[in-house]
């Protein structure tokens, strides 16, 4: 088996050859540091690769595995961790400049279960400056590519992590999502992702001054629905040092996987009543649901409308928080920010305590809404983005039928009006490669359930994978 051919397996199946002892964790690691050195000048997907300390809990692994020690999920397996999880005694730099060379002294939760789980972290992935764009490009490293085509965007801010499981670096990465950085990626380069229930994975640590976090969470990002159901176990339950953890126990994300999706009742919105989006994307989802028929779903188009587009109270409750976080980086260091970043502190300081009231009831309602639409359904698929990914810098103006200028921060909302709502909502939503635009690029189906129905999202996501497969298909830089 060749290195490419071992770093597409999915993690679970790399794990049984460890345990079996067909290979060791060192020639794994070993195979997949290789892989980035091939791949990576031409994608970027790592700001930082850890090749001595990859090796080194590399070998740790091994030999725990001889000592026949218990071993955790992901023992041996190399995984990517995106640059805005601190890594102790591992370069983190947030996208940003300002932390370019900082190196924290302790991890971030996610970061420490990672390692509890016995995986080896590899390096650290590509990332917009604090996660604020959809793109991923920062002042101090070159932009990451779409291992699909090296002129289009991977998508952001978990473009790294999704383009090091894309082009085969890795088999699983961890990312994270406040307005749709797990599912935009992972739909742009044809893999699956999924942004869990606020609250189920905690956050803690950064740079950022403490605010109130209403959209954020860290979510899995693989090549394999089942690896992802995996990581989401590594990743939950309830911690101390988020007041927004969920005390209730985690579900088994495992137990369900493979039960399938008889029988659910399951909405369809193309549009969720105010979005426009390009033909080829429209056929792909149709085609999804359609499968969903045939896997003994009882499918039916439904009118939602979210009104107004949640975008704009997600952008001002957004904006407030990047004031809460990081205006003192705005005020000591302006020259070193990214425009995107300096942009959203400055709308963010015109956000009146009124605004944010109403914004906060707009999420509220929004909530209701979705709560009323799951009394009668048990799912919700909308595609993940308008359209397929585009050239660096060059985002679409138009989509379908209509033009579209809408940009905040530089940020086409245009072309990502679906993501942004279910942070505000709080549902758990998924993204799985469903089809490919006339370009040739990869589109994403989105996956939403009621709250703390992650569970539900991977039975569903598994269905999907295994009526429409799709993890034997390759990027051309791969």
């Amino acid at each position: 088996m060749n290195d490419r051919e071992l770093m597409y397996l999915p993690a679970y199946e790399q794990r049984k050859m460890l345990i079996e002892k067909t290979i060791s964790s060192v020639e794994i690691t070993e195979a997949a540091l290789r892989r980035v050195k091939l791949l990576d000048s031409d994608l970027n997907s790592f700001i930082t690769l850890d090749e001595e300390g990859a090796l080194r809990r590399a070998a740790e692994a091994d030999k725990d595995i001889a000592e026949k020690k218990k071993l955790g999920v992901f023992h041996g397996v190399p995984v990517s961790i995106k640059d805005l999880e601190l890594t102790n005694g591992l370069k983190t730099t947030l996208g940003s400049r300002i932390f370019s060379d900082w190196v924290p002294d302790y991890d971030s939760i996610v970061v420490e279960r990672v390692r509890e789980s016995g995986a080896v972290i590899i390096g650290k992935t590509n990332t917009p400056e604090f996660g604020n764009k959809e793109e991923t490009f920062t002042k101090f490293f070159p932009a990451c590519n779409n291992p699909w085509d090296k002129n289009k965007i991977p998508g952001g801010s978990s473009g790294g992590a999704a383009v090091s499981v894309s082009a085969g670096m890795c088999s699983i990465a961890t990312g994270t999502d406040g307005g749709g950085s797990v599912r935009l990626p992972a739909a742009f380069c044809g893999i699956f992702g999924h942004k869990p229930t606020q609250g189920r994975v905690p956050r803690f640590g950064g740079q950022g001054k403490p605010s109130f976090n209403t959209t954020s969470t860290s979510g899995p990002m693989a090549n394999d629905v089942r690896d992802g159901a995996l990581m989401l176990q590594v990743m939950s339950g309830f911690d101390k040092r988020d007041p927004g953890s969920l005390r209730s126990e985690p579900d088994d994300f495992i137990a369900s996987l493979e039960d399938g999706i008889d029988g659910l009742k399951v909405g369809v919105s193309q549009t969720l009543g105010f979005a426009v989006i390009d033909d080829d994307v429209m056929d792909s989802i149709e085609q999804s649901a359609k499968i969903f028929e045939k896997l003994g779903a009882k499918v039916t188009n439904v009118p939602l409308k979210l009104d107004p587009p949640p975008s704009e109270y997600w952008w001002t409750i957004w904006t407030a928080g990047q004031v809460a976080m990081y205006a003192h980086l705005a005020e000591e260091y302006p020259g070193e920010l990214m425009p995107y970043t300096l942009e959203m502190i400055e709308h963010g300081y015109t956000v009146t305590g009124a605004d944010y009231a109403r914004a906060l009831r707009q999420a509220e309602e929004l909530r209701l809404k979705m709560a009323d639409y799951f009394n009668d359904y048990d799912l919700l698929l909308t595609p993940v983005t308008s359209v397929t990914a585009w050239e660096h810098l060059s985002p679409p103006t138009q989509i379908g039928h209509a033009i579209y200028k809408d940009k905040y921060a530089g940020i086409s909302y245009g072309a990502i009006p679906f993501t942004m709502a279910f942070n505000i909502s709080w549902n758990p939503a998924a993204s799985i490669p469903c089809g490919f635009g006339e370009d040739k690029m990869p589109i994403g189906l989105q996956i939403v359930a009621d709250l703390n129905k992650d569970a539900l999202v991977m039975r569903a996501s598994r269905a999907f994978e295994q009526a429409k497969p799709w993890t034997h298909l390759r990027p051309p830089v791969s």
